[in-house]
């Protein structure tokens, strides 16, 4: 790797910590989720650090303002997985999780994108199973992805990870678990894009956002805390997945459920814009969990999609 481009990762990793003009308050702590997640990641990163330290005193690199600012949005904004938003929920004692479960849910849906979206909000259940350390509804919610997965062509490696969950949920490793749940969200990500399916990767990823987000204000209000309603403050974000939404092909933004979860996205926006510092009250994180409910109802029960 180049010093301009170490130098680039190095600023872009400082910035992200440094940065106090988020306009979303998840932003701000994301990449401190990210941190304590993935251990790996944090030698990964120290040993970038290092790289950079020794190959920069080497060979200088410039960065402009206008390469900085791009590598700062690239870097800063992206969809969460739904396992981000729940780590990032800092609430005192532990949330009650098989409480936020749901009934079951179809798995013989023929409308791609419907498929796509909940197989999103599939993989946040099975994060919640996860955290509710729960190996059965662990067991089942996988063979429900690996169902939803098959039905949208995805690899044949999505069938050893659903092995894996299998066998990780029966032995009670869960940290193992959240990391092969982590990866086989990224397994169904990469076989679409294989197969050039980006447009059904981007609904996959919101359709988990739109799961996450109404288990996490479920959360919060089942137990009010000021610091925990912060991470609901998202306006940057949820315009960041409006915009990739409309950036879906034509034809499939047309579909009445994609519309419909498009259109929904906009007040949603104006929900979780609160001032910055201040933390939503409980009427307010109510109106967030209604509105993200409404939206996963649609996915669930959509009978118009074509």
């Amino acid at each position: 790797m180049s010093a301009g481009k170490l130098a680039r990762a190095y600023h872009a990793l400082l910035s992200a910590f440094r940065n106090p003009h988020y306009s979303s308050y998840w932003q701000s702590c994301r990449v401190q989720v990210r941190w304590r997640m993935n251990p790996f990641a944090r030698l990964v990163a120290i040993g970038l650090l290092i790289s950079c330290c020794a190959v920069i005193g080497a060979e200088p690199a410039r960065l402009g303002a206008d390469q900085l600012a791009r590598a700062i949005k690239n870097d800063s904004i992206s969809i969460p997985t739904p396992g981000e938003l729940f780590a990032a929920l800092e609430k005192p004692g532990k949330p009650n999780w098989s409480g936020q479960y749901r009934g079951p849910m179809p798995t013989t849906y023929r409308n791609r994108a419907q498929i796509a979206l909940n197989l999103g909000g599939l993989i946040a259940d099975g994060f919640i199973a996860v955290e509710a350390k729960d190996s059965q509804q662990v067991k089942n919610i996988g063979s429900d992805i690996i169902k939803l997965a098959k039905a949208l062509g995805v690899s044949e490696n999505l069938l050893r990870r659903g092995n894996s969950l299998n066998e990780f949920a029966e032995n009670d490793e869960w940290d193992v678990l959240q990391e092969e749940l982590e990866a086989t969200q990224n397994e169904v990500k990469t076989s679409m894009q294989t197969h050039s399916d980006q447009d059904l990767v981007i609904l996959v990823s919101v359709g988990g956002w739109v799961r996450g987000t109404q288990v996490v204000s479920a959360a919060i209000m089942q137990n009010y805390d000021e610091r925990s309603a912060k991470v609901l403050r998202q306006p940057a974000l949820v315009s960041f997945i409006h915009s990739k939404v409309n950036d879906i092909s034509p034809e499939l933004r047309a579909e009445p459920l994609v519309k419909d979860v498009n259109e929904q996205l906009i007040g949603i926006e104006k929900l979780v814009s609160f001032p910055a510092g201040k933390s939503p009250n409980v009427d307010e994180v109510r109106k967030v969990n209604a509105a993200v409910g409404k939206v996963m109802e649609a996915i669930q029960n959509k009978t118009d999609a074509k």
